[in-house]
C-alpha cells in the first residue's frame, strides 16, 4: 500500500481556502492508496471552537468523500466538529467507496486549553483498509503509550498533529518509540507555519517497525512524502521476533 503524507501550512479558520490548497498539493503528488493531512487541517488548531468548528456532515467531510471517490483512495485527517452542542476533535478516515470512520481525540491538550471546550472520546478506533489495519490517533495522544499499545489488532498508527516547534524533538522521538515498541508502521503528519498562538516546523514522516525513517518531509516547509507499507515484510518481522507475544496484559479505566 502506498501512503502519501501532506505537510501543510493552514489558513486560520478558512476551510474553503485550506481545502483548495490541499487539493492543489495533491494534484502534484501522483497517485496513492491513502493520503493523510494534519490535525484540524481545515481550520487550524482552534482551542476556542465557537464559530470556527464545522457542523456534523460539514462541507469538509463532503469534500473528503468527493476527493476519495475521484482519486480512488482513502483520505484521513482531523476536523474541529460540532455535534449536538458539543465540540470534538474528530479524526475522519474516508474510503473511496464513501465509508466514513471517525475517532474522537481522547487526550485533550489541557496545557493549551483544548479541554475547556472539547469533549474527549473514549473509543479506540482501528480501520481496516486494503488489507492494512490502521489505529487512528491525534497529536497529544502520542504522549500516552498505553492508549496506543498494540494488542495484536493493528499494523500501522496514523498520527495527525499540530505539534509546536519548541517540542518537536519530543514528537520525533516518541514517533520512533511507538513504532519500535508496537512493531508497527507509524505514519505521522504535522503542520508547518503559524497560527495565532504557535509556530510549527513539521517533522512529518513515515517510519518502519524498526524505527527507521522510510520517508520524511523537509522541516519548516510544505511538501509531501510517500512510502509503501509492506505487509509481507511486517508479518515476517513479527514472526521472526515476536516481541508482542510477551507484552503485559492490561485494562484501561475511563
Amino acid at each position: 500500500m502506498k501512503v502519501i503524507i501532506l505537510q501543510t501550512d493552514i489558513c486560520w479558520a478558512n476551510p474553503k481556502a485550506n481545502r483548495k490548497h490541499i487539493e492543489e498539493m495533491m494534484s502534484i503528488c501522483g497517485s496513492g492508496d491513502l493520503y493523510v493531512f494534519p490535525e484540524m487541517f481545515s481550520t487550524g488548531f482552534c482551542t476556542q471552537p465557537v464559530g470556527i468548528a464545522e457542523p456534523l456532515g460539514s462541507e469538509t467531510l463532503q469534500w473528503m468523500k468527493r476527493i476519495a471517490s475521484e482519486r480512488e483512495c482513502a483520505i484521513a485527517g482531523s476536523v474541529a466538529t460540532e455535534e449536538n452542542g458539543k465540540f470534538f476533535n474528530r479524526f475522519y478516515f474516508v474510503t473511496p467507496t464513501g465509508e466514513v470512520y471517525s475517532y474522537d481525540k481522547k487526550h485533550l491538550f489541557t496545557y493549551g486549553g483544548e479541554d475547556k471546550y472539547y469533549t474527549p472520546g473514549n473509543e479506540r478506533v482501528v480501520v481496516t483498509y486494503r488489507g492494512v489495519r490502521f489505529l487512528l490517533q491525534i497529536c497529544y495522544d502520542l504522549r500516552f503509550p498505553v492508549w496506543s499499545r498494540n494488542r495484536g489488532d493493528y499494523d500501522a498508527i496514523l498520527y495527525v498533529a499540530s505539534w509546536p516547534t519548541p517540542r518537536v524533538e519530543a514528537w520525533k522521538t516518541l514517533l520512533r518509540a511507538r513504532a519500535i515498541e508496537n512493531q508497527c508502521y507509524v505514519i505521522a503528519v504535522n503542520r508547518v507555519g503559524k497560527d495565532p498562538v504557535c509556530v510549527y516546523s513539521g517533522g512529518s514522516a513515515l517510519i518502519d517497525p524498526c524505527g527507521c525513517t522510510l520517508a520524511a518531509c523537509e522541516d519548516e516547509k510544505e511538501g509531501h512524502a510517500e512510502a509503501v507499507i509492506d505487509m509481507d515484510a511486517l508479518n515476517a518481522f513479527r514472526n521472526k521476533f515476536p516481541v508482542l507475544d510477551d507484552a503485559d496484559s492490561f485494562t484501561i479505566d475511563y
